[in-house]
């Protein structure tokens, strides 16, 4: 029955590969926050090292990033991450919310939320 179990899941998990997960490889920076903020340099190697992969719209995919169920994974942390605050297309919401989103990143860093402690 082991062998059975076993068999079935190996099954599983090469069947799985076959199935695709949408990568995040646009790059449209139409919008893009550098387009309408002066970023210092000192930051935009924080942003790029801590934050773009997962907060605008091109992901660099580590290796293991084909095998499932990482994949999914990923993705479903990517789209979270550009939901709540998406660097290239940032300039596109109204000031306020702009404002307020600077305001709940400062937050979210100085609580240690972010970046995720898997991915640091």
């Amino acid at each position: 029955m082991i062998k059975k179990i076993t068999l079935g899941l190996i099954v599983l998990l090469v069947l799985i590969q076959f199935i695709p997960a949408e990568r995040n490889e646009s790059n449209d920076t139409e919008f893009d926050i550098t387009k309408s903020y002066d970023v210092p340099d000192n930051v935009a190697m924080i942003l790029k090292g801590a934050c773009n992969d997962c907060h605008t719209n091109l992901t660099r995919y580590p290796w293991y990033s084909n095998i499932q169920p990482v994949k999914y994974m990923l993705a479903d942390h990517v789209n979270e991450g550009k939901r709540k605050w998406n660097l290239s297309t940032f300039t596109k919401l109204p000031l306020a919310v702009q404002n307020h989103k600077f305001e709940e990143v400062v937050e979210m860093v100085e609580e240690k939320e972010m970046p995720l402690p898997s991915y640091t």
